[in-house]
């Protein structure tokens, strides 16, 4: 378990901010209020059961969902909302683009483009959405494939790649829109133990580096090496909160205990 960095100055917002948000599909409630706060430079974890609305609430960060109601705030900057509830939307989208580009979303399954090589998939955003000159994008990219281990398969398609390889380049991906935050939706889940390690290798290193990181996650160990601050959410609802070593080491609550007993055994 690391260390919380206290190196950020009081003035600084946090990166990310979520206060009482709520979210239903139909009827059916998924978020019931939650709130979470991500400082720079910190992880935080989300954990819980499936359904918990750990992922919905990843997806509500940068927008691919719309809550319905409560507030998202990206470095001190409140989104604006137009209705209420179900017809809440953004109001402003360039700003909507513009949050989104500082919050890039790593997915469980990989969603790499097929037609492109890997160098190409982690150049396409920063080319296209960002508009930056390739003679910039192209050395950063290679640089990040380096970086997470697969600089030799620049040119390869991605079904030339294994599933850990995949994910390395979707966050090669990620990083090179130079990210205020990365969101992680269970980046580990959808490959088998082997390949996991090397992501997790990954994820690893970028905490080291005291990137701002989302995480969903159903690997207890990366949770607990990895995080600042932890979130269990159960049914919608924040059941407990704190830094690894409380919640993994000493939790208090009931449904916290018997999860982690099911997610932990021994």
């Amino acid at each position: 378990m690391r260390h919380i960095h206290g190196k950020m100055n009081a003035s600084t917002p946090p990166v990310i901010e979520i206060n009482a948000l709520h979210k239903a599909y139909g009827p059916l409630e998924v978020l019931k209020g939650v709130s979470l706060t991500a400082p720079r430079g910190h992880v935080v974890s989300l954990i819980g059961s499936s359904g918990s609305g750990k992922s919905t609430l990843l997806r509500c960060c940068n927008l691919l969902e719309l809550s319905q109601q409560g507030d998202i705030v990206f470095e001190g900057e409140a989104v604006r909302w137009t209705g209420a509830g179900r017809a809440r939307k953004p109001a402003d989208p360039a700003q909507v683009t513009r949050l989104r580009t500082n919050l890039s979303m790593v997915f469980q399954q990989f969603n790499l483009w097929s037609h492109m090589t890997v160098l190409q998939n982690v150049m396409e955003a920063p080319l296209t959405v960002l508009r930056q000159p390739r003679a910039e994008v192209e050395p950063r990219a290679r640089a990040l494939l380096d970086k997470v281990g697969i600089g030799a398969k620049a040119d390869n398609w991605p079904a030339e790649l294994s599933g850990g390889q995949q994910q390395r380049a979707a966050i090669a991906r990620a990083l090179c829109m130079q990210p205020r935050a990365l969101l992680l939706d269970e980046p580990t889940s959808a490959l088998d133990p082997e390949l996991q390690q090397e992501v997790v290798r990954v994820i690893k290193d970028l905490a080291a580096e005291h990137r701002t990181m989302i995480l969903v996650t159903h690997d207890m160990r990366l949770a607990s090496d990895v995080s600042d601050h932890v979130i269990f959410l159960h049914e919608g609802m924040v059941e407990e909160e704190g830094p690894p070593d409380q919640l993994f080491g000493a939790p208090r609550s009931a449904r916290l205990r018997q999860f982690l007993s099911a997610t932990m055994p021994g």
